[in-house]
């Protein structure tokens, strides 16, 4: 009687790295194999399967790595992805962007896509199910393979911690322990030189990030994503802080996709695989009017990748060990389509078509004084630990 064939899984890191990748990438090894499962590592999130050429060996070299215990077992101690990442979509590659083996198949003036070349990729590489790490971009793409008929789980990551459909992405935590750490730290320059502060945070569509670090950090004002801002309201409502603080100085957090009552979201550069062009640039805006409005001198500080750099704290370690541990548990019912995520502090699963079924957003009836430019949480009773 023929040697039941063990079940391979493929696992893949998309989007922005966080802390708590590597943790999550090491449980799914170290469970998978205890479990008699074979797990592959596929580079560079979705790029390594477009980019995969199964008849070149080299490219297999390049793009997929046999994942064992000895190749993780130090890989939790640091930040970032082990597998390294890109923000690439097999569904929407532009002619520049698709790999030359496959260009005779692609059309110059047209996003082309090649999900047949993936999930043919997959069946070569002999993987059995997916498990995507990634924000609502990467998993979107995971939950495309899955509507193909592929297994897929997926697994939610991002600082911004807007993936629809959980109350806690991995990367989430360490990101606004980070930010708070950096906001103390700055009073100390603020205050010695007696200026206004404007503090630019990742954040896109959700402003969360601000809001939370706002919140936890005692900052004066926060301006988040989900609420236009009237700059000469905010010019007013600054200086008050700074001449009721003692010692003279003000703080304020921004995100990078908020914007004022009369502009737009600054963006710069082409979109990419998924339809985004890069953000930033609000908070340096801001404190150019903000120092015509006010006189004051102005400290602009965008703290961008020190958000999601460095090693995960232990919440997003913890997070991390369970998300892998619950796909894997899924794995081996055979179960799939479906993304683990937390609901009110428990630990539970939903379809991946959650994912796309709606957006993330502060509650800002809820969390935020849309009047005074601030949170106010008015309710804590009910909520979850991040409070949405």
């Amino acid at each position: 009687m023929a040697a039941k064939k063990s079940l391979t899984i493929g696992i893949l890191t998309g989007g922005g790295d966080v802390p708590g990748l590597n943790p999550c990438i090491k449980a799914v090894v170290y469970r998978g194999i205890e479990e008699g499962l074979n797990v592959v590592g596929i580079r560079r999130g979705w790029a390594g399967l477009l980019e995969f050429n199964p008849d070149d060996p080299e490219s297999r070299e390049k793009n997929i790595v046999e994942l064992d215990r000895a190749k993780v077992r130090t890989i939790d101690r640091s930040g970032g992805t082990y597998l390294h990442t890109s923000r690439t979509n097999p569904g929407r590659v532009k002619y520049e962007n698709v790999p030359e083996f496959l260009k005779e198949q692609a059309k110059e003036d047209e996003l082309n896509d090649f999900t047949a070349h993936v999930l043919n990729n997959l069946e070569h590489l002999g993987i059995d199910v997916l498990i995507p790490i990634g924000g609502d971009d990467t998993l979107s793409y995971g939950e495309r393979l899955h509507e193909e008929g592929f297994p897929a789980v997926a697994i939610p990551k991002t600082m911004d911690n807007d993936v629809h459909g959980t109350d806690y992405c991995i990367g989430f935590s360490t990101a606004v322990t980070r930010s708070v750490n950096f906001i103390h730290s700055l009073r100390t320059s603020t205050g010695s030189h007696e200026r206004i502060a404007v503090i630019e945070l990742f954040g896109r569509y959700c402003g969360e990030t601000s809001l939370i670090a706002a919140y936890l950090a005692s900052v004066d004002r926060a301006i988040i994503s989900e609420v236009p801002f009237d700059p000469e309201k905010l010019a007013r409502l600054i200086m008050e802080d700074k001449q009721a603080n003692p010692s003279n100085y003000a703080m304020l957090t921004i995100s990078e996709g908020a914007r004022m009552v009369s502009g737009e979201i600054l963006l710069s550069g082409e979109a990419d695989a998924y339809g985004h062009r890069k953000l930033g640039g609000i908070g340096m805006q801001t404190g150019e009017v903000l120092k015509q409005l006010t006189g004051q001198n102005i400290i602009y500080q965008q703290l961008s990748y020190l958000m999601r750099s460095g090693a995960p704290d232990s919440l997003d370690l913890m997070v991390a060990v369970n998300y892998a541990n619950m796909a894997i548990d899924l794995v081996l019912k055979k179960v799939s389509g479906r993304m683990v995520s937390l609901t009110q502090g428990i630990y539970t699963d939903v379809p991946m078509s959650t994912i796309t079924a709606g957006q993330k957003r502060v509650d800002v009836r809820e969390l935020y004084d849309a009047e005074q430019y601030r949170p106010k949480v008015r309710h804590v009773m009910g909520k979850p630990m991040f409070l949405y």
